[in-house]
């Protein structure tokens, strides 16, 4: 199922698509799923080209990054790779949603883009065991995890150069039934293929990072777990843009401008 936030204009709404090309509809919901579960309005179907898309997803507590989850990426950056995952936290106003522009604030002079596959949490959960890890999950969307490297390096820890306003685009729709294990990772830069992997090459599952981050923090409904990225990174420039393709669940495609 195809969870999508989206607005025709005015307040945003929730509804799940059906259909793919131009027949596609999104069928209006009550509320937001998350808390409220699938219920459907009992509206008519909008098309979805005369909606616009919103970030799936605003989470209400965090998003908590992973890094150097792909051997492959962090031997491309010169790192070693943890014997434990990497965690990082990303504030929710980083969050943009598909069709937004990533705006590349001064001093931002060494952006890359990052596709990934992000998990989005879907009950409270706390020291949950590796088996039951999934049982947590919402759904799982596309992100780009947009990183200053040039703040990476002076500033010796991530909140920065990770956190930015709008530096974590998410979408298209949340996809609720996905096996996330051998998932293809295609992230296009101005159409060119720039990464292909697969989320087989992760070091750490899914599960083992949702059991991870949860004996940490507790992680509530609308959390979401960015579960790193593949090789292939590389830097972003203004009047660019990035599209993550991810198989089973869409592509999320932004443009990049420079704030003045």
């Amino acid at each position: 199922m195809r969870i999508a936030r989206y607005t025709i204009g005015e307040d945003p709404a929730y509804g799940v698509v059906q259909g793919d090309g131009p027949d596609a509809v999104v069928m209006p919901l009550q509320g937001d799923p998350l808390y409220l579960g699938v219920r459907p309005a009992g509206g008519a179907p909008v098309p979805l080209d005369d909606v616009r898309l919103l970030a799936p997803v605003i989470p209400r507590s965090k998003v908590v990054g992973i890094g150097r989850n792909y051997a492959d990426h962090a031997r491309e950056l010169g790192n070693e790779v943890p014997a434990e995952p990497m965690m990082f936290l990303v504030p929710n106003t980083a969050v943009g949603g598909p069709g937004d522009p990533v705006i590349l604030p001064p001093g931002a002079t060494e952006v890359h883009y990052e596709g990934e596959l992000a998990v989005v949490i879907g009950k409270i959960c706390k020291d949950v065991r590796i088996e039951q890890a999934l049982e947590c999950v919402f759904g799982y969307t596309c992100a780009n995890d947009v990183s200053a490297r040039n703040w990476q390096r002076s500033d010796g820890q991530w909140a920065r150069a990770k956190g930015f306003d709008t530096s974590c685009p998410l979408g298209p729709w949340i996809e609720t039934d996905l096996d996330p294990a051998g998932l293809r990772i295609r992230t296009r830069l101005d159409g060119q293929v720039v990464q292909d992997g697969t989320t087989a090459d992760m070091i750490h599952g899914v599960a083992e990072l949702i059991a991870y981050a949860s004996a940490a923090f507790t992680l509530l409904p609308g959390d979401v777990i960015l579960t790193g990225t593949p090789a292939g990174v590389g830097p972003v420039e203004a009047g660019q843009r990035v599209a993550v393709d991810i198989e089973g669940i869409g592509v999320l495609d932004n443009p990049f401008l420079r704030r003045r």
